[in-house]
């Protein structure tokens, strides 16, 4: 009899469990906060506290967890078309840089903070490029990028954003402007290499009146230049008419006139005659 109330009373608890149970896992919340990442608690919509990386167990009804990425990330604002200073339509290209640093503030300041980042990168290249000419944007194209940094992170900050480097990505200029610059760099080349070559022309002339000069002085120095050209002429296979006061006297690769067929040739112009 005993062991028959036993038994009962065990099955009893076994089946008040078994029903219990469910209504009492209602009641049992696990967060998994990854690594890289925090949680914002909430209970009934209000905020609580924050939890980092980890499992959290949290008993009770009415719990909620945000999951909010800290990584360093990327936002990239393309094709934006601004005027410049002197009119004229471009279309930039940016990479922002970012990091949640306040998680609480980013929140709960506001509805998009991402979509308030990229509003307010806009707003700055629109501010800084308006304000420069054409010329300036391609010499200046890492100071642009340094003035949207100044302007973008101190409005980052109200959101709890910390903005690390804004830099442009690409600047595309219409196809006009485009043919403008390629004719005026070709032309800056052309000129480039008439000075080269203007520059080269004035050294090989200062050269040969040096050289003309030292002959000038050291007639025995012309003499050897003259006969190194001789040499240097008959080995390449040339022939060489000299200026002789009979006539001229060919000189051939292999060999020159000696001085008998000098006389014969004059006694042969004497004979026609």
């Amino acid at each position: 009899m005993i062991d028959q109330i036993l038994l009962i009373s065990i099955t009893l608890i076994i089946v008040a469990g078994a029903i219990a149970l469910p209504c009492v896992m209602k009641f049992r919340h696990v967060f998994i906060v990854p690594e890289g990442w925090t949680g914002l608690l909430y209970h009934h919509g209000l905020y609580v506290r924050r939890n980092n990386t980890g499992r959290h167990v949290i008993w009770g009804h009415g719990w909620t967890m945000n999951l909010i990425d800290l990584r360093r990330a990327s936002l990239l604002v393309a094709g934006q078309d601004v005027l410049t200073a002197d009119s004229v339509g471009l279309k930039f290209s940016l990479l922002v840089a970012y990091q949640v640093t306040e998680p609480v503030k980013s929140a709960h300041e506001t509805q998009n903070w991402l979509s308030e980042l990229y509003n307010m990168t806009q707003l700055a290249l629109r501010a800084v490029i308006n304000g420069m000419a054409v010329e300036a944007l391609l010499n200046q194209k890492l100071e642009i990028g340094a003035q949207l940094l100044a302007r973008v992170k101190a409005d980052a900050e109200k959101l709890g954003i910390n903005v690390l480097a804004v830099e442009v990505k690409d600047v595309m200029f219409p196809p006009d402007l485009k043919r403008a610059f390629a004719e005026v760099l070709k032309a800056k080349q052309e000129g480039q290499a008439a000075l080269e070559r203007a520059r080269g022309e004035t050294a090989a002339l200062r050269s040969l009146a040096n050289a003309a000069r030292v002959l000038e002085g050291s007639p025995a120095l012309m003499n050897l230049r003259l006969m190194q050209s001789l040499a240097t002429a008959q080995n390449g296979g040339s022939t060489l008419v000299l200026g002789m006061p009979g006539g001229f006297v060919p000189l051939k690769n292999g060999g020159a006139s000696g001085p008998s067929e000098v006389k014969d040739n004059r006694n042969a112009e004497g004979e026609q005659g």
